[in-house]
């Protein structure tokens, strides 16, 4: 297709649509607006904020509104979101920072940050008794954790229908739970606790490897994850507003965590706005937490999950 040409679907019958310097449809710009306003139209959101962004050109919108209870309070293109598993990439791109400079590597055992995942015992069978196990063939690594194959996570199962399941809640490391509701070295002692669903690098399960992972880059680095993330990715790329907490002079630009009502396509619920507020000022006890429930976003929040 020649520049400056598009399809006739652009609403011009001579196949013409007007572009930008960076090549973008002002016709598509506006039909994607015409799209992500209907989401709040329908109220399955109470707002949201887009970008496109091509050869230096940066087209945001706004629409809709922070809250759904909110009166007068738009939508505004530097509102913090919690962006929830986003956390992962973010944590992963710190650990291969570390590899870069040969400070881990991604097959080396994990043994010397974290001892509590040493000499593994693995379930013969996921509805086995806790001391139904076999010797873990190998050490967990690196590329586990990434991978989120080293053998801890969730079980796809109702809760407490295993043993294994109902040793992770008495442990406080079930998925479900809050990763910072424990120091790390708590965390640590209830995973190590536990026998692994599975050998190393066997099998995929979600969750805990991201938790487990920022507690083994706050010991690599020997400091708190959250200054790691700053200095080493943050700061160098602009990203002012992404965090493990909300400043309180930022905090009129969070906006509610929401969901879907349950069985519904209608009006949005809003989920854990105690915990919102919670999340919004820095812990009084922060330590070297691999927060894998980490910023809102412009904070990675929620978890890394």
């Amino acid at each position: 297709m020649a520049a400056g040409l598009a399809d006739a679907e652009d609403g011009d019958t001579m196949g013409k649509v007007k572009m930008s310097a960076a090549g973008l449809s002002t016709a598509r710009l506006a039909r994607l607006r015409q799209g992500m306003a209907a989401y709040v139209e329908r109220r399955q959101v109470p707002g949201l904020v887009t970008l496109v962004s091509r050869r230096g050109e940066v087209h945001v919108e706004a629409i809709g509104s922070m809250a759904e209870d909110a009166v007068g309070e738009p939508m505004r293109r530097d509102t913090i979101f919690r962006i929830a598993s986003m956390t992962k990439p973010v944590i992963a791109a710190a650990a291969m920072i570390l590899v870069e400079e040969a400070r881990l590597r991604l097959d080396d055992p994990v043994d010397p940050w974290l001892p509590e995942l040493a000499d593994r015992k693995v379930l013969r069978a996921i509805d086995a008794e806790l001391d139904d196990t076999v010797p873990a063939r190998r050490p967990i690594t690196l590329r586990d954790l990434l991978t989120l194959r080293l053998g801890l996570g969730a079980v796809m199962a109702p809760p407490g229908r295993y043993p294994i399941q109902r040793a992770m809640a008495e442990a406080g490391v079930a998925p479900a739970h809050d990763p910072l509701a424990l120091p790390q070295d708590e965390l640590m002692k209830g995973f190590g606790s536990l026998p692994l669903l599975h050998q190393p690098g066997e099998k995929w399960a979600y969750q805990s490897g991201s938790d487990i992972l920022g507690v083994l880059l706050a010991r690599a680095t020997g400091g708190e994850l959250g200054a790691f993330l700053r200095e080493r990715i943050f700061a160098p790329l602009g990203m002012k507003d992404t965090g493990f907490s909300v400043p309180p002079a930022k905090l009129a630009r969070l906006a509610p965590c929401y969901r879907a009502a349950s069985g519904s396509a209608g009006s949005p619920s809003t989920i854990r706005r105690a915990a919102a507020a919670s999340r919004a000022l820095p812990p009084s006890n922060p330590g070297p937490r691999g927060w894998s429930r980490p910023p809102t976003t412009s904070w990675p929040s929620g978890r890394c999950c």
